[in-house]
């Protein structure tokens, strides 16, 4: 079992790296719904008995990061007639090498922590610290907003599989309110991008710096 989760950790790993190299914003959200959905069914191969709460936490998941959530930013890339970010602060050929180089350190810092002996094996860790990097690489080197919002659900995923650490000690109210504070955030986000559009006629957030006092 603890192979089978290395190997989806390991894939979300690998989705970070595509999410960073890919200007092209569908590609990017339907990089972030496949990471998605893998990490959804990650607490059915942790837990040893499948419990209804589990399975309803991986339901959920699925449905709200791999369907859900990706349809609202497609929505709001066709209303905004955008497909590609432009010009990120950050190059996607620089993004990528931080992306990676993350990733290798991300491997590194994990095996000097003092893990418990279960997660000694695991990818957990390094994938969490590799998320998080590559969610806040996005956050700050694009200019579309779609692009940040894609930021913000990977860096929640890292938070997601560092939740999954404390899974057996607090049986999934981490996963649960980490899930309930994902949703409440995109929507917020998606008013605010919705504002942007309706103000700019554009997503590009550079333009914000306009606003005047």
């Amino acid at each position: 079992m603890n192979n089978t989760l290395n190997l989806l950790i390991g894939l979300a790993m690998g989705l970070n790296l595509m999410a960073l190299g890919s200007g092209r914003l569908p590609s990017v959200i339907r990089t972030v719904a496949i990471q998605g959905m893998v990490l959804g069914v990650m607490p059915l191969l942790i837990e040893e008995h499948i419990q209804w709460l589990a399975l309803a936490i991986a339901v959920g998941t699925v449905a709200v990061k791999g369907f859900v959530i990706p349809q609202l930013l497609q929505r709001a890339m066709r209303a905004a007639n955008i497909d590609r970010e432009i010009e990120p602060f950050i190059g996607f050929i620089p993004s990528l090498l931080l992306g990676a180089g993350g990733t290798i350190g991300a491997v590194a810092v994990a095996r000097v922590l003092p893990l418990l002996p279960e997660h000694a094996g695991s990818l957990l860790v390094p994938g969490a610290l590799a998320s998080v990097l590559t969610g806040f690489v996005m956050l700050i080197g694009r200019t579309k907003a779609i692009s940040q919002v894609c930021g913000y659900l990977i860096l929640e995923n890292g938070i997601y599989l560092f939740g999954l650490l404390l899974l057996k000690a607090t049986p999934l109210l981490v996963d649960a309110g980490i899930l309930l504070d994902l949703t409440v955030g995109v929507f917020v986000i998606g008013i605010i991008v919705d504002r942007i559009q309706r103000a700019f006629d554009s997503l590009d957030t550079r333009k914000l710096t306009i606003l005047r006092e």
